[in-house]
């Protein structure tokens, strides 16, 4: 311990003077900064002026957690696009926001590219409404990739953009458009986006107007990912499962997926003051996905989810908790009659591996078929057999029973007939909002238990 200096070995005065001169030193220096750091992040928000291109607002130091505001995993190779990709074209993807943020970075995917992607140019901005092309006025950043503003990604690899200042609200459609020169294909996408995106000829990346955007798809391209520095979420849930994910069913651009519902439910709750931890909300359904079994191709189309497990889950940005609603499609698909037992080890083994990590995993049970084309008694056994052991506790943390929210009283085997799409094996709007709306929020406390 150090004495005062009285006569005694203390600190002298000269020495304690010139301390305190450096501590006001640093003290000042750091209010310059923050100064300055502050009057630059006002000035990128402003309109850029007409005829100047949208400036590279590179993200200043901000309080806030890193976390997955929307996501989508690359589910294959876009047919027609195995020789030239998307060449000479700006592809504007359109993708909706599960929480709010101040600054955004985006992840690219050329998984199935057979070819190095060059990108020349990226921009993100909010969108000027819902379901369009254009750019709210002055929301316009233009994207850089470790500094600068052309990338190459790698056949098979994904990068992440540097982060741009931009107050991204929640529950709003954002604009990620990218352009290439040159042809690289075939081109990784999201198939059955429930969600339209535009693509235009030449370099429109920096266009703030939608009128050049006259393709349409639905689907996503290249995006895989955006991130948000938020203060209004301190994580991120994380959804990995199949169409009934998804939302192959719902309706074509008004974010009605489980997914979009239980994230405006969260918000609320945690606005109402209920003990509810402040998450996002991420989907990370494919249609036809399974647990065990890749679909065709080198890499897959559609890998199963033992085999993206650990990209599109635990690879997420802030995953606290993971949710896993997969298996129908290993019963369905399967030429015979699938094995229980093989299954549950598989999702079991996700379980794992996510434990490994600290993070907790909710399980849902699988939802009836009766009726669907590939009904058979045979099936259905299976799939009580295996919600059995998921309600019974001897697979997942906690349990999502979508089964019994979804299924007709009179005919378990079956969704009642407000849930059903028409085809016996997916919801309808109704039927995804069900879904969320019986998803138990206080399952997403806590972390993975020592053991399960």
């Amino acid at each position: 311990m150090t004495r005062r200096n009285d006569g005694g070995d203390g600190v002298s005065p000269a020495r304690q003077r010139a301390l305190l001169a450096a501590i006001v030193a640093l003290i000042t220096a750091v209010s310059a900064a923050i100064y300055v750091g502050v009057a630059a992040d006002e000035g990128r928000a402003e309109r850029p002026a007409a005829g100047r291109p949208p400036q590279n607002s590179a993200a200043p130091a901000s309080t806030g957690t890193w976390v997955g505001a929307w996501s989508a995993s690359p589910s294959g190779a876009e047919p027609g696009t195995e020789t030239d990709g998307l060449a000479g074209r700006s592809i504007r993807n359109v993708v909706h926001t599960s929480v709010g943020g101040t600054s955004a970075r985006i992840t690219l995917s050329n998984l199935y590219g057979q070819q190095p992607l060059t990108i020349t140019r990226a921009t993100i901005a909010l969108a000027a409404g819902d379901n369009t092309a254009g750019a709210a006025a002055g929301t316009m950043r233009r994207l850089t990739f470790a500094g600068s503003t052309t990338v190459v990604v790698p056949a098979g690899q994904q990068i992440v953009s540097d982060a741009v200042t931009l107050r991204v609200p929640h529950d709003t459609d954002v604009l990620v458009t990218t352009y290439s020169p040159t042809g690289a294909g075939p081109v990784t996408h999201h198939a059955h986006a429930r969600q339209i995106s535009y693509a235009a000829p030449g370099d429109r990346a920096e266009d703030p107007a939608g009128t050049a955007f006259t393709e349409q798809v639905e689907a996503w391209r290249y995006l895989t990912a955006l991130d948000v520095l938020s203060n209004e979420s301190d994580g991120t849930v994380v959804v990995l499962g199949d169409s009934l994910t998804d939302g192959i069913t719902s309706s074509l651009g008004e974010n009605r997926r489980w997914t979009d519902v239980l994230a405006r439910r969260i918000r609320e709750a945690v606005a109402s003051g209920q003990d509810v931890p402040r998450y996002s909300v991420v989907n990370e359904g494919i249609s036809g996905n399974r647990v065990l079994d890749d679909g065709l191709g080198r890499p897959a189309d559609n890998p199963s989810g033992l085999n993206r497990f650990a990209r599109d889950a635990l690879g997420r940005t802030g995953v606290k908790v993971i949710v896993v609603d997969l298996g129908v499609n290993d019963i369905l698909r399967h030429p015979g009659t699938a094995d229980a037992e093989r299954i549950l080890a598989g999702l079991r083994d996700l379980v794992g591996q996510a434990h490994a990590r600290g993070i907790k995993v909710v399980g849902a049970t699988l939802m009836p078929f009766g009726g669907h084309r590939g009904y058979t008694d045979a099936r259905e056994d299976v799939r009580q057999r295996i919600n059995s052991a998921i309600r019974a506790g001897r697979v997942f943390d906690a349990v999502a029973d979508f089964d019994a929210a979804v299924r007709d009283p009179y005919d378990p085997r079956r969704f009642a007939p407000d849930y059903d799409s028409g085809d016996h094996l997916h919801p309808s709007d109704r039927g995804y909002a069900r879904m969320a709306t019986t998803f138990a929020l206080n399952t997403l406390r806590g972390s993975a238990p020592a053991e399960l």
